[in-house]
């Protein structure tokens, strides 16, 4: 039985002050979120100079300019410092709570995840292999709670306990949007990967705050695209190609995902990260005297692998190696940080090993396009989010449509081939 208009009306009337809370609370964070995304990325920029004499750009991803010895001493002392901070965050400062816990109704304490957020860029900044996109995702949930706070004292209406929940996924996503100019990217993050749940509400709330962010961000960093790719238009043989990359990424990815996990389980939180940071740090340090790419979230790598050619394949592979070495070791170590953009960097190898390996028959694709399509496919795996995986890398890149049945086909095959190497439990859910 339909309910009456009445009814409709009434319900409707009674539920205005939670709508309207629930708005302004996707306008506000957005605003927030994306101003701290645009502040830590300035913050990224200070460490990236005074460390390195360098500034990360779409021309210049990588240190490749800076001595050999200026990059060792770089990540070492980034590795003392880091090591040091992150041992008294942990230990002095209130017990550290992470998104997850926040999903759950846990507060995230301001101190201690001030501390986290800003040492992960630090170490980043400094050279450290290890992504930099957890920080302002942690920063949009911390600042969606202290708004939650805010807005009671305020006298706006109390959210729901959903709302609540979508609220600060929603700030999640942003965070990223906001430094990575990537909205979709953003909104995918929380209800794919965050609340796995897509609903006409939590898809509106959740893309609103991060154009919100993605817009303020943007005051900073502009809307450049993060990796340059030369030729745009994906042919037909594409279509073809991955089918290869998009099932090798995916058995690859998967067991990329199990060692990122095996790393964080068993992260080092004692005295030990003295001496176990500063080694995988001094460890990065060495290799980046000879192969800078590896400094940093991998952007160095992705964008070598775009611009490759058959005679550098093996160099590519063994920095890919050696990044997911050291990426899985400096978390290990006691690094805080995510492992989106290095999963990115390891697909572009894979789809650039992949596509050297048949190159007498795809002639015709260039490179550049089969390293998107190895990183989108590895990300798809790795993270166990497809749409999400698809969308990013088209926002970073600034890909056109041509290249939409390729990344498709690719982020489904990977994620259909990834689930014969994940963790048994996540294979379950997987078949529901």
């Amino acid at each position: 039985m339909q309910p009456s208009e009445a009814t409709v009306l009434k319900h409707v009337k009674n539920q205005a002050p939670q709508w309207a809370a629930l708005l302004i609370a996707t306008v506000v964070v957005g605003v927030v979120v994306g101003l701290s995304s645009a502040l830590l990325s300035e913050f990224l920029g200070v460490v990236e100079r005074f460390f390195l004499h360098f500034h990360e750009s779409l021309h210049q991803p990588f240190a490749n300019s800076v001595a050999p010895l200026c990059r060792l001493g770089a990540v070492f002392l980034g590795g003392l410092i880091a090591a040091a901070i992150w041992w008294w965050q942990r230990n002095r400062l209130q017990p550290f709570v992470g998104i997850k816990g926040a999903l759950q109704g846990e507060t995230m304490p301001i101190g201690s995840t001030v501390v986290n957020v800003l040492t992960q860029i630090f170490y980043v900044g400094t050279g450290g292999s290890v992504g930099r996109e957890l920080a302002p995702r942690q920063a949009g949930v911390v600042l969606a709670q202290r708004w939650e706070m805010l807005s009671q004292k305020i006298g706006l209406a109390k959210l729901s306990d959903t709302d609540r929940k979508l609220i600060l996924a929603s700030a999640a996503g942003a965070g990223f949007a906001g430094v990575y100019i990537a909205p979709f990217t953003g909104m995918l993050f929380a209800v794919e990967m965050l609340l796995k749940k897509i609903t006409v509400k939590t898809v509106s709330i959740s893309l609103v705050m991060s154009v919100v962010a993605m817009a303020v961000g943007a005051l900073a960093k502009g809307y450049g695209p993060y990796y340059s790719l030369a030729d745009m238009h994906f042919s037909h043989a594409t279509w073809f190609l991955v089918i290869l990359v998009g099932p090798l990424s995916g058995l690859l990815g998967g067991l990329g995902r199990r060692a990122f996990a095996w790393a964080e389980e068993h992260q080092t939180q004692g005295r030990g990260i003295f001496w176990q940071l500063p080694l995988a740090a001094g460890l990065t340090g060495l290799i980046a005297m000879a192969f800078p790419a590896i400094m940093g979230n991998g952007r160095g790598i992705v964008q070598l692998a775009i611009d490759s050619h058959p005679a550098v394949v093996g160099i590519l592979l063994v920095g890919g190696l050696a990044k997911l070495v050291m990426t899985v070791g400096t978390i290990r170590a006691g690094a805080a940080g995510g492992t989106l953009t290095p999963a990115i960097a390891l697909g572009a190898v894979v789809g650039v090993a992949a596509l050297s390996l048949v190159h007498p028959w795809f002639m015709a694709v260039p490179f550049g396009q089969a390293a998107i399509l190895g990183g989108s496919c590895f990300l798809a795996a790795s993270q166990q989010a497809p749409l999400m995986a698809m969308l990013m890398m088209f926002e970073i890149t600034h890909l056109d449509y041509s290249a939409m049945m390729p990344l498709s086909l690719g982020v489904a095959l990977a994620t259909l081939a990834s689930q014969l190497v994940v963790a048994p439990q996540e294979r379950l859910r997987w078949w529901g």
